[in-house]
Order: structure tokens, then C-alpha cells, then sequence
């Protein structure tokens, strides 16, 4: 095992021992899930960087040298070729991704490891740099890495994303665990993050939605309007009509003329109320199925629902010929009644609702002397225009930094806190 800070800057000497240069850098080829495999050095020879294939390296360890197996070497400059990542320049000191606890964190050191006849990238550390251990009473031999695939590194190289792209781990994260990641982000790292997103554009739909306001503007604000419309027709219908809002003025009508024409009629709707109001907070997708249909029905068409926002779905709604609500059933009654029941024979008739002007206090009150998930917003004739689910009214109620606020811990965190560190292995 050899780690990367004990390499760099090591003479690189022929089998006799005679100083050919030093290392200026390890070079790893990504190869998808699996971990990457050294294929060659950088080594500073004469004032150029020249590229030494890990065949011709004999011992990375001997007496101090990296020893190579005769002083012939390629004088051709090195150039890095598609998929290969130089981990002092792409990776040391450089921030990756923790999967695991969805935040960034910053690479000091990297593992090293001879398998089956390879080198490979075995793990990362992401401590403090060991020179400074003694100071807090440590010792410089406890390597505390963890395994390289529990990471998703930012190199910044196009090229070497794109091979990296089909096994991209980040987007098997919540769309608010890559938001958070986004706000923390540099430039640099939010382009690559973004560039991996945007291969799902439904997750990429997801994550807009839970960007704080001037971010979401300023990224969207740096596409085409093709672009911006094509982000905004896979988000809410409320979460589209904010981010439009956000847009300089000059820019609205021409993301809203290239929005499906379902989606644009209900972000213009949308548009026409105060943002704090019922009608602002609201969402216009509901589950709504006549008062007649088998309960086994009514959770078939929930299971088949699949584009609206779950909270939505938390409940059923019945309406008369005209639109307006008549009653609705929570989606527990739905899973209690017998199959075969009619739905509006376990539908709570006369559901509280409110108007699309009701105050946001007015709302989360009433909320919370029903205990409602989601609360209908009707017209004065009591037609049914949206919801407005829970979610939306805590956001509203926060306080307006409550994004930037320190993520509260998981319950079960000091475990990990606790657990033993990982320790140098054996080759």
C-alpha cells in the first residue's frame, strides 16, 4: 500500500540508482464501477513532464526512489488521454462527493493498493493532513481512508466526466441532497454537478424545485430560454410560476411561450395570485374520480399517478358535473375500506377548503386544527382549482436563511461518530 503524499516529489532514479527526475504525478484510469487502475507517472525530467508507463516502474520504494527498470524513457511532453485522471492534480486537495452523507468533503490523501498484479485507487482520506496530527495528540500512522467508490469525485475534466458518466453515483441521491451540495459548490464543481444531473431530466426537474431562489435564477439564468422551458416543464406548476417570477422581467414571456400549453395556462393561473396567499402556495394537480367508483379503482388510479407530487396524492376528491368539491377521502380510509366499497360511501363529505385568497397564517391554522397533509383551494362557486400540501405552508412559515442553516444530524449519528477507524491493510 502506498499513499499519494509520501510519492509525490520522490526521485525517479534508474535500476542503478542514477536520478532521472522526480514524480510530479500518478496517473489512474476511471474504469466505471470499478476501482481505477494505475497506468503510468508524470515525472519531471529536464524541466518537461514526461509520461512513464507503470511497466517500466520497477519499485516505488526503493531506498526512497521510485525505480524504473532501465533510464529509457519517452521524451515526447505528456498529454492526458481520455479517461485518465492525474490524482495530485484532479484529486488531492481537490472536493468530492461523500455518497453516503451527501456533502462535500475535500481529498488530503489517496490510497494506493497491489492487487492481482495492478496498482489501484483503493481509498481516500478526507482528514486533516497528517503533518498537522501531532498537534491534536495523533499519530501519523493511522490513515483513516475510506473506500474510493463511497465517493463521487469533481475532477473537472470534461473528457474524464464523460467516462464517468453512465456510473455516476450522485444521482442516486434525494433532489434536496443535491441541492444542498449545489448551494455549497463552487462554480467549477456546480457545472460539473449540474452536467451530471442533467442526463435525468426528471431528477434535474426535482432539484430546480428545491434550490434556494437565487440560485435557482442565476443557473437558470445562464441558459436559453429552450433551455430554462424545458427545466420548467417538468416542475410543478407552483414551483414553475416562482421560478419564472424570479426571471428578469424581459425574460418571462419567452420561457412561458415555449412551455407545453398545459403548463403555461397553469403557471399563468398561478401567476395571478399574491405568493401568499392559498392561491400562491397551491399546486394544480389533484386526484379527482367520481364518488361512485370502487375503492380498488380509485388506489389503481393513485398507483397509475405517477406524475403528480406524492403529498398530492394523500387524499381523493369528488367533484359534481359542475367542478365544484363535494368530498374527499384520505388515502388511509382508502386502504381500510373493503375493495369493493364505493367511494362515497368512505368520503368525508363537505371537506374544510378554503378561497384562492385566504391568508397564509389562515391556511396553517386551519391545517393544523384538522391536522390536514393537504388543504383544497376552490373559487367562489366552490369549483376545485389545487392543493396546498403541507410541505409548501412549512416552507413559507421558515424563516427566509432557513436554507443556509446547518442540516440537523441523523438520530443514529453518533454510531458512525463512534466507529472503529479504518486501519492500514497489508497489501
Amino acid at each position: 500500500m502506498l499513499h499519494l503524499s509520501a510519492l509525490v516529489k520522490r526521485p525517479v532514479a534508474d535500476r542503478a540508482g542514477r536520478v532521472l527526475g522526480r514524480l510530479a504525478d500518478v496517473i489512474v484510469r476511471l474504469r466505471g464501477a470499478d476501482y481505477p487502475i494505475v497506468t503510468g507517472l508524470v515525472a519531471g525530467v529536464g524541466g518537461r513532464e514526461l509520461f512513464v508507463p507503470v511497466e517500466q516502474v520497477d519499485s516505488f520504494d526503493g531506498g526512497g526512489l521510485v525505480r524504473l527498470v532501465s533510464a529509457k524513457v519517452d521524451l515526447r511532453p505528456f498529454v492526458r488521454r481520455e479517461g485518465e485522471v492525474l490524482l495530485r492534480a484532479d484529486v488531492l486537495g481537490h472536493r468530492l462527493i461523500d455518497v453516503a452523507e451527501a456533502r462535500l468533503v475535500r481529498a488530503t490523501d489517496v490510497e494506493l493498493a497491489y492487487r492481482n498484479g495492478q496498482w489501484l485507487l483503493f481509498c481516500v482520506d478526507t482528514h486533516r493532513p497528517r503533518r498537522l496530527l501531532w498537534v491534536f495528540g495523533e499519530h501519523a500512522h493511522e490513515h483513516r481512508c475510506r473506500d474510493w467508490k463511497s465517493f463521487e469525485p469533481l475532477i473537472g475534466h470534461r473528457r474524464s466526466a464523460l467516462v464517468r458518466r453512465p456510473t455516476v453515483r450522485i444521482r442516486g441521491l434525494r433532489p434536496a441532497e443535491i441541492a444542498d451540495l449545489l448551494e455549497e459548490a463552487s462554480k467549477d464543481e456546480e457545472s460539473e454537478i449540474l452536467g451530471h444531473v442533467h442526463q435525468d431530466p426528471e431528477l434535474e426537474a426535482d432539484v430546480f424545485e428545491e434550490l434556494e431562489e437565487d440560485l435557482a435564477t442565476r443557473l437558470l439564468g445562464a441558459r436559453t430560454d429552450e433551455e430554462i422551458a424545458a427545466v420548467l416543464g417538468r416542475m410543478g406548476a407552483d414551483d414553475a410560476a416562482d421560478a419564472i417570477g424570479d426571471l428578469p422581467q424581459g425574460r418571462r414571456r419567452l420561457v412561458l411561450e415555449r412551455l407545453p400549453a398545459g403548463q403555461r395556462a397553469k403557471v399563468l393561473t398561478l401567476m395571478g395570485f399574491n405568493a401568499d396567499s392559498a392561491g400562491g402556495l397551491m399546486g394544480m394537480d389533484f386526484l379527482a374520480v367520481p364518488g361512485t367508483t370502487r375503492v380498488a379503482e380509485v388506489l389503481a388510479a393513485v398507483r397509475d399517478s405517477r406524475r403528480l407530487q406524492p403529498e398530492a396524492l394523500t387524499s381523493a376528491y369528488t367533484m359534481d358535473e359542475e367542478g365544484r368539491l363535494t368530498a374527499s377521502a384520505r388515502l388511509v380510509a382508502l386502504l381500510q375500506a373493503a375493495p369493493d366499497a364505493r367511494l362515497n360511501e368512505v368520503s368525508e363529505p363537505d371537506p374544510v377548503r378554503v378561497g384562492p385568497d385566504t391568508d397564509l397564517v389562515d391556511v396553517a391554522l386551519l391545517m393544523t386544527d384538522y391536522n390536514l397533509i393537504t388543504l383544497p383551494v376552490v373559487d367562489e362557486d366552490g369549483v376545485l382549482l389545487g392543493l396546498i400540501t403541507v410541505d409548501d405552508v412549512l416552507e413559507a412559515m421558515l424563516p427566509e436563511d432557513w436554507r443556509r442553516r446547518e442540516v440537523a444530524p441523523p438520530p443514529d449519528a453518533h454510531r458512525a461518530a463512534s466507529a472503529p477507524r479504518h486501519q492500514e491493510r497489508s497489501p
